[in-house]
């Protein structure tokens, strides 16, 4: 796999006449990484047994496990590391938790959404229309579904009840890649090509674009309970934090990342990265700044990272053998 830059080559249908020729060679990048994620090498992964856990364990963090066609269940504490049972699955992308406890992940070699339901069994195809390269996933407190359709340009939502699939109005997105929700509705979405995070608003009112300064390739985004918001900067190799309130950017401290992309919060405020070229996951805690690496086995290009609902226990909870943090 290689680094998607600016200088990457690829042979494609013109744009637009409408867009810039500035965008054009940025285009053809991020369409030419994409294509290069989808060449890896498969190397199936039969799915393991989940396991039950001591009432005193935290939730287990997923991680779409890009490489592998799979997505696995990290115990954050030190334990053992499973495989969901979600079959077909090539190249995951984005992973989100609906608040019944359904997993649903971006199956983006094969154009299309799944669904595990909280028993673990019943795998399905979520209904949508003509998607291309889907990447990041949120879902709403009403249950819909929004989805990064990459290569399509735009986020499409999906209503629980089987209603339909809509268009999200935004404008000009160019490869959307990450999708974070606010309890408001309000959506935000990293515009990849555009070294950019938009704001589209619940109430319908308008697209703005999150101020921010030097972002490059803009991947993963979470949302902390306080309004924060964090952007995996892939092309810096480094993740920033856009304060709620003073909209003032930091960038969060960590050492040797490569490619990071899929970012997730615990209930503890923990941050954790999926550190994609390292093939690994990181944890850094607010409170020391320590950085660790998540325990795991046979990582390849971890890609989204999501926990499931508090409350909500769903199957993969690993037993605790590790130190409580």
């Amino acid at each position: 796999m290689e680094r998607i830059t600016a200088e990457s080559q690829a042979h494609e249908a013109p744009a637009p006449v409408g867009r810039t020729r500035r965008r054009l060679p940025r285009r053809l990048a991020a369409l030419t990484g994409l294509l290069l994620l989808c060449a890896l090498p498969a190397r199936p992964v039969g799915a393991a047994p989940l396991h039950e856990v001591r009432p005193d364990t935290g939730p287990p963090l997923y991680v779409s496990d890009y490489g592998n066609d799979r997505v696995v269940a990290l115990d954050t504490d030190g334990g053992d590391q499973t495989t969901v049972s979600l079959d077909g699955l090539v190249r995951p992308t984005g992973l989100a938790w609906d608040r019944a406890g359904s997993l649903y992940a971006s199956d983006t070699g094969n154009n299309r959404v799944v669904r595990l339901p909280p028993g673990g069994s019943g795998q399905s195809t979520v209904p949508t229309d003509g998607l291309s390269r889907p990447l990041g996933l949120a879902v709403d407190a009403a249950g819909s579904l929004y989805v990064a359709d990459s290569f399509n340009d735009r986020v499409v939502k999906v209503r629980p009840d089987g209603g339909g699939q809509t268009t999200v109005p935004t404008t000009g997105l160019l490869h959307p890649w990450g999708l974070a929700l606010e309890s408001d509705g309000d959506l935000y979405i990293s515009d990849f090509v555009n070294d950019r995070v938009v704001k589209v608003p619940g109430d319908g009112s308008g697209q703005s674009t999150v101020p921010t300064t030097g972002l490059s390739q803009p991947t993963g985004l979470a949302l902390s309970a306080t309004g924060d918001l964090y952007v995996s900067d892939s092309g810096n190799d480094r993740v920033v934090k856009i304060a709620a309130g003073t909209g003032a950017q930091t960038t969060v401290p960590t050492t040797g990342l490569s490619n990071p992309l899929g970012l997730a919060l615990d209930h503890r405020g923990n941050l954790y990265v999926a550190d994609g070229f390292n093939n690994r996951v990181l944890r850094l805690r607010p409170a020391d700044g320590a950085q660790t690496t998540v325990n795991s086995t046979g990582l390849n290009t971890p890609t989204g990272l999501a926990f499931p609902p508090r409350g909500n226990r769903p199957p993969g909870r690993i037993p605790q053998t590790g130190p409580a943090r």
